[in-house]
């Protein structure tokens, strides 16, 4: 499937809305508070597969922000929300910018789609000077309730999905692209409903109740496996 605007509209992004106070707004908050706590203010931040545009665009009144994305039909339409960044077409594995370019890199649910991961790991690790940081996110092949969904976990339901891993995996490969880590987390459970006959909604208070309040405050605490993505920030060496 290409990476247009359809996009947008199908699969996992088939029931997201991108309002004010929806999940989507409160993770990019989230990604915003990490940022802005571990990268240096007005230093240059590269967000990888920015999008739409709405978490490099947060960032552009506290540091120098880039942004690029595959998608073409998306990066033009992140201008509306990114005026300030500098935005561009471009691929994760061929990035096209300079040895040690970026204080702070995020990539955020990109690496699954990527036929190789490993090769855009390495283009990160390149652009991000000595002591910077990066800021990933994948879904958790280890998430301890995976099992309950089975075939429906939310991992499984795009189709361009097709580098999933387990966490070993993705921590070997950020650590190859020479990055040390500093915190290895996850998100909480929020790929309701897990258990038949109990009320969605009650669901979303008993399992992600844990993973809201880590959204909300931007205390991190939860472990790796307690949660449907594996969240690393680590240290260029």
């Amino acid at each position: 499937m290409p990476f247009d605007e359809k996009y947008f509209s199908t699969h996992t992004y088939a029931n997201i809305t991108f309002a004010k106070y929806s999940m989507y707004w409160w993770s990019n908050r989230f990604f915003a508070m990490l940022a802005r706590r571990y990268g240096r203010r007005g230093a240059r931040l590269l967000e990888v597969g920015s999008g739409m545009g709405h978490l490099v665009g947060q960032l552009s009144a506290w540091f120098e922000a880039y942004g690029m994305d595959l998608n073409h039909w998306a990066v033009n339409k992140s201008k509306e929300f990114s005026e300030a960044a500098s935005l561009q077409t471009a691929s994760a594995q061929e990035l096209p910018y300079q040895d040690g370019a970026f204080n702070l890199v995020i990539i955020k649910h990109i690496v699954e789609h990527l036929p190789d991961p490993a090769k855009a790991l390495n283009e990160i690790g390149r652009v991000t000077e000595k002591g910077g940081i990066l800021i990933l996110a994948t879904p958790n092949l280890g998430s301890l309730l995976k099992p309950w969904k089975g075939n429906k976990w939310i991992g499984y339901q795009d189709p361009t999905h097709i580098s999933l891993k387990q966490p070993e995996e993705w921590l070997k490969l950020i650590e190859d692209a020479g990055f040390k880590f500093i915190r290895v987390f996850s998100d909480g459970f929020w790929d309701v409903p897990y258990i038949p006959l109990v009320p969605k909604m009650l669901q979303k208070l008993f399992f992600g109740s844990l993973g809201g309040f880590q959204a909300i405050t931007g205390w991190v605490f939860l472990p790796m496996r307690w949660g449907e993505s594996i969240l690393v920030i680590a240290r260029k060496k």
